[in-house]
């Protein structure tokens, strides 16, 4: 982190490139989009369908095919040109909702198969497109502002997570659902505008032996890479558990309805509580980066998680319940704050795409089977038992790998020192 003339940290270091700027408003518009197309979608096809399973599928249908395509994603974003990569992505997604808005004027006629085709291609992708733009998005800045980047980047999009599906259903509310497609259409236009704004960076050109690598050699070199530095699988392996065992969203309609009885509006609160926590912790860590001693502090922030998830299972009071779940997200909010600055950092240039798609694949595995899990274990041993046993096994996680990983627990990630403790040699 740079300090300004007076030796403080200077909030705003990343957002002083015009081009992070013209970047931040992309991201903004796309994560709009696509939270506001997720309540639109799941409100059509549940409408459509009545059939809570048509949901899961629609989960299943965009998530195969990005997590099935991440690694060649990585592939593809270390070789080719990133920038272009992201604009080719990003008008398929355009496309991709216009194709929807046609589809939604006459349902019945094209049939639901139909509109999972489209969620499918879109699926396609982000195989491709969220490697590229997470490894484009770090040639923006220098390397000192990563932190900060970080940073500004989660908090646009906690605000974009809490806004778009706000903002789907509303439109779907007031306008109709085709409309509400086409204005996530016009919201992906913008962010592809924006995003183009934003020159081309060029690519580490790889080494002479690697040239002549296979992509299978090229994505294993990525894979090993990753699994070689015990930082890196530490922090990624503790998010993977945390979010599999310790999530509570997915049940949350049921504590709404049944347990707290609040209704959909208490829902649509505690739905939103977790960003609100996010989107706070990072908010103070523009100001106070937790880069000394963070190895420590991510262990200590995944075990608040754990608790607040305790407390949420055990808590029959809407306040209690709501705060815990706020709780939850502020820790959270740290946790992807140190993590996201930790895979920039030290991430050799000529890797960054394969090692963020191999990310990539651990958080996608997480939140999908997460939510998977969540269901069954909760028709095995009923709703609470399965929450508050996703804490306390979260917290076995945090011990397990406290114990497992201690360079994970000295980590430091200093900027200025960070190039001596990360080992960047493949």
């Amino acid at each position: 982190m740079t300090p300004t003339p007076s030796g403080e940290i200077d909030t705003y270091a990343a957002l002083r490139f015009p081009e992070f700027r013209y970047w931040m408003i992309a991201n903004a518009f796309a994560t709009l989009a696509g939270r506001a197309l997720a309540v639109a979608l799941g409100y059509q096809i549940y409408q459509l369908t009545r059939a809570p399973l048509a949901l899961g599928v629609l989960g299943l249908v965009e998530a195969v095919p990005a997590l099935s395509l991440a690694l060649f994603g990585g592939h593809a974003a270390d070789r080719y040109n990133r920038r272009s990569i992201v604009l080719a992505t990003r008008t398929i997604s355009v496309l991709a909702a216009v194709g929807l808005a046609v589809i939604s004027l006459n349902p019945q006629t094209f049939g639901l198969v139909a509109l999972y085709l489209v969620v499918f291609i879109a699926g396609l992708a982000r195989g491709f497109g969220d490697p590229a733009a997470s490894a484009f998005e770090t040639q923006i800045v220098p390397r000192e502002l990563y932190g900060n980047a970080a940073t500004w980047g989660g908090s646009v999009w906690q605000i974009t997570s809490i806004l778009g599906p706000a903002l789907g259903g509303l439109s779907c509310a007031w306008f109709g659902v085709p409309n509400t497609y086409l204005l996530i259409a016009a919201f992906l236009v913008v962010a592809w505008l924006c995003a183009a704004i934003v020159k081309s960076k060029p690519i580490p050109l790889p080494e002479k032996l690697e040239k002549q690598e296979s992509i299978w050699q090229s994505i294993a070199l990525g894979v090993r890479y990753v699994f070689q530095q015990p930082v890196l699988v530490g922090s990624m392996a503790l998010d993977l558990f945390a979010v599999l065992f310790g999530g509570a969203v997915a049940l949350l309609p049921v504590f709404a309805s049944d347990i707290l009885k609040v209704g959909p509006t208490g829902l649509g609160v505690l739905t939103a509580a977790p960003s609100v926590g996010a989107l706070a912790s990072m908010l103070w860590a523009t100001r106070y980066p937790p880069v000394k001693h963070a190895g420590k502090i991510l262990l200590a922030v995944v075990a608040g998680f754990g608790i607040s998830i305790i407390v949420f299972a055990l808590s029959d009071n809407f306040f209690l319940s709501f705060l815990a779940l706020m709780a939850s997200g502020l820790f959270d909010g740290v946790s992807v704050v140190i993590r996201e600055t930790m895979l920039r950092l030290l991430s050799p240039e000529h890797l960054r795409g394969r090692i963020a798609a191999v990310s990539w694949v651990f958080i996608g595995s997480s939140n999908e089977i997460g939510a998977f899990e969540s269901g069954v274990v909760a028709s095995w041993l009923g709703v609470v038992p399965a929450v508050w046993i996703g804490g306390l096994v979260t917290l076995g996680v945090v011990g397990l790998t406290a114990l497992a990983a201690p360079q994970l627990r000295a980590l430091n990630l200093d900027p200025q020192q960070h190039l001596q403790q990360a080992g960047m040699e493949v």
